[in-house]
């Protein structure tokens, strides 16, 4: 992070183990512990207080008052295991690795009829972007192209506006008026016409064989060439295929024996 002196220093670096491939859903927020000495904290219960009185509560130093209840012992493991394994690997072979799928991706993706996609479309500068392609394909919900990519497939992508609707509805071109209609309709409990586009992500352990399965994939799509017949939840806007129900007996067997899952 460097010296606070520096002028390239950073004032918080925030960590997601999710995003680096660890299990857990921990995280961590590094920056100077004078910023964390003050104020209340925004999580309060046990270990996160020194005395409380009917009058008056004293913190704890931090990190622990920033910290409370149980620790997440499991996930601070498996961040850990996680980042020593990406630098067994090496951030700039991750790097290089992600750069050429990317470049392969935004060669290939325009060949297919119909598809918007959005971005530096430029397969030379793919090493200055990162490996994310967000797309829609022309008069098919992205609900539903995201459901066949996973239900026929095996494609995991999101859809929909990614935690970022304000920036999705202006890449959309969505005018104030039709934002408006938009979040009424979702305010109401029906998202079966919710904009948003499909997001493919490359990660280190993809290959150049599963890029050329997501294009060929899309492509089909695009065409018609599907074999689903699939329903819409509304309050979700999610696709599933008629009659498909999951079975959690052949994961988790004792569930048959507890749970009543005929309904």
């Amino acid at each position: 992070m460097l010296p606070l002196n520096d002028p390239t220093h950073l004032d918080y670096v925030a960590i997601s183990a999710h995003k680096m491939y660890a299990p857990f859903g921990t995280g961590a927020l590094v920056g100077r512990r004078d910023t964390f000495e003050q104020g209340d904290p925004d999580l309060r219960g046990g270990g996160a207080v020194d005395i409380v009185t009917l009058e008056e509560v004293v913190w704890s130093d931090p990190p622990e008052r920033d910290e409370a209840g149980s620790p997440n012992t499991v996930g601070a493991i498996a961040l850990a295991a996680a980042i020593s394994q990406l630098e067994a690997i090496g951030m700039d072979t991750i790097a290089e690795h992600e750069t050429k799928l990317t470049a392969l991706a935004l060669e290939k993706l325009p060949r297919i009829p119909g598809i918007r996609m959005y971005g530096d479309l430029n397969p030379d500068q793919a090493a200055n972007r990162l490996g994310v392609i967000p797309m829609q394909l022309d008069h098919i919900p992205h609900f539903l192209v995201a459901a066949i990519l996973g239900y026929e497939y095996g494609i995991g992508v999101r859809s929909g506006c990614f935690c970022a609707h304000p920036y999705i509805l202006h890449l959309l071109g969505l005018s104030p008026e039709e934002s408006q209609v938009a979040r009424q309709r979702i305010l109401a409990g029906d998202r079966s016409e919710m904009p948003g586009m499909v997001r493919a992500s490359f990660g280190l352990y993809n290959t150049p064989e599963e890029v050329d399965t997501l294009v060929d994939a899309l492509e089909n799509i695009s065409t018609g060439k599907y074999s689903g017949d699939y329903d819409q939840d509304f309050a979700s806007g999610e696709y599933t295929p008629k009659g498909w129900k999951p079975d959690f007996r052949s994961y988790v067997p004792f569930l048959e024996n507890n749970l009543n899952l005929s309904e």
